[in-house]
């Protein structure tokens, strides 16, 4: 069995657990290829193409199976290698919500089986579906082919709807029922923190011996601190790169622009500093790096309306989504990272930042209390009141040696997470789904069966 919350398994009796050879990964709604921080594009895009290249790396080839956005994408594309992506026609290309989806699970999922049916039998040993959309397609292509099906929710509507922001839309009751019946159906479900585990268990009645925590990565590679002694100059370059103020006090809120990631608490507690020392506050800018996504396409423009009827234009500027080195350079440039969101699974955002030694900002809700050591590499603030925030935030801009301890506590905090840490997780739970579903298949013929389901192994 599982250690409950760990993502460690042990292994029983003598035999060793098979690796699957290869795994089909379901990304209904938002594809790996996708730039993060606009539309549905964001933590959980890094997420599936992060680990698919370190399982790549491990020797196991994935098949990421994403909904096709535009005509003139090619069936199948080669992401890394060891990782393609199939784009399955399912609906108009274009003008579709992630709410519109489900209407389209149909026809996605005849793609996925397909495309599975052009293959030798038994080609795909496993099953790892993203988001609940994935998970019902999951459920059904795990029938077909015979396979187990691990299942990461990455969020989860009953958590989302008990912490909503003001004026943002419920989760239907659809999603609802939807999440449920993928906790039920799945052999394993992945969740981010032992938080996540906790409310899988509570509010979905999964089977504790079948959720196991598995926390995602960092590219430790890619977001790095600058060298020792040279962290000043590091950011005097990001900015000019990025065009901010070379000097005085830089906060970022990285991320999609929606009320549930709430940049607008960022924004009232900037404001609210203003009036409480107008000289700090105007050393200040912040920089809000992404796009309008979800509920906020409703109003594109509420945030820039925002800033105007509080009276900091002049203090905030508007980066569109980055790529590449800019996104690590976004994080140099900063003093501090925001995350003031109202729900996160784990904070992706936050862990990229202390990777680069920017201590963090960030809401105590959801993963963000994993992703963030209070006091150790950033600070957690309880609730979304302005004052509260305005406080911390002076707080941490007036005090230089407990950035820069907190910086240095970012680093190491931030090490100890890794994308090839996460894919071991995932192979591990991997190879035990597939165990027991061989157990099961063995102990089903023993009894007599001569049917052999497709894709059994």
């Amino acid at each position: 069995m599982l250690e409950k919350h760990t993502g460690v398994a042990r292994q029983r009796g003598t035999q060793p657990w098979p690796t699957p050879r290869r795994i089909a990964t379901i990304s209904v709604h938002t594809s790996p290829l996708d730039q993060p921080g606009t539309g549905d594009a964001g933590g959980m895009n890094v997420y599936v193409v992060e680990v698919a290249r370190r399982l790549a790396d491990a020797g196991v080839e994935v098949e990421i199976f994403t909904r096709a956005t535009a005509s003139d994408l090619p069936p199948l594309v080669e992401m890394a290698p060891g990782v393609h992506v199939r784009h399955v026609t399912a609906g108009p290309f274009e003008g579709l919500a992630k709410e519109e989806l489900p209407g389209q699970l149909c026809a996605f999922t005849a793609g996925v089986l397909r495309a599975e049916a052009a293959r030798p039998p038994g080609f795909y040993d496993l099953i790892h579906s993203h988001y609940w959309l994935s998970g019902q397609v999951g459920w059904l292509a795990k029938e077909r082919w015979g396979v187990p099906l691990v299942h990461t929710a990455h969020t989860l509507a009953k958590v989302k709807n008990a912490q909503l922001a003001a004026g943002d839309r419920p989760e239907p009751k659809a999603r609802l029922i939807g999440e449920e019946q993928v906790v039920a159906e799945a052999d394993r479900l992945v969740a981010n923190t032992g938080s996540e585990a906790d409310e899988l268990i509570k509010h979905y009645g999964a089977d504790p011996a079948e959720v196991t925590v598995v926390e995602p990565g960092v590219d430790l590679d890619r977001f790095t601190p600058p060298p020792a002694g040279d962290r000043a100059v590091a950011r005097l370059v990001a900015r000019r790169r990025l065009g901010l103020p070379p000097h005085g006090y830089v906060v970022a809120f990285v991320g999609r622009i929606q009320p549930l990631k709430a940049p607008d608490v960022l924004l009232r507690a900037v404001a609210a500093l203003r009036r409480r020392d107008p000289r700090l506050a105007a050393e200040l800018t912040v920089a809000i790096v992404g796009g309008p996504s979800g509920s906020g396409l409703d109003r594109p423009t509420a945030l820039i309306e925002l800033a105007a009827s509080l009276g900091i234009s002049d203090t905030v500027r508007f980066l569109p989504p980055q790529t590449g080195d800019d996104l690590p350079a976004v994080y140099r440039a900063a003093d501090v990272v925001a995350v003031p969101s109202y729900n996160e699974s784990f904070g992706l955002v936050a862990l990229e930042a202390q990777a680069c030694g920017t201590p963090v900002l960030a809401a105590a809700v959801g993963g963000l209390v994993t992703a963030v050591r209070d006091g150790v590499s950033g600070v957690l603030v309880d609730g979304h009141d302005a004052e509260d925030w305005a406080r911390a935030l002076g707080t941490l801009l007036t005090e230089p040696r407990r950035r820069a301890e907190l910086s240095r506590g970012a680093v190491r905090h931030a090490s100890d997470f890794s994308w090839a840490r996460t894919a071991s997780g995932l192979l591990t739970v991997y190879r035990e789904a597939v165990a027991e579903h061989r157990s099961r298949l063995v102990s089903k013929f023993s009894d007599g069966s001569t049917v052999q389901p497709a894709g059994a192994c």
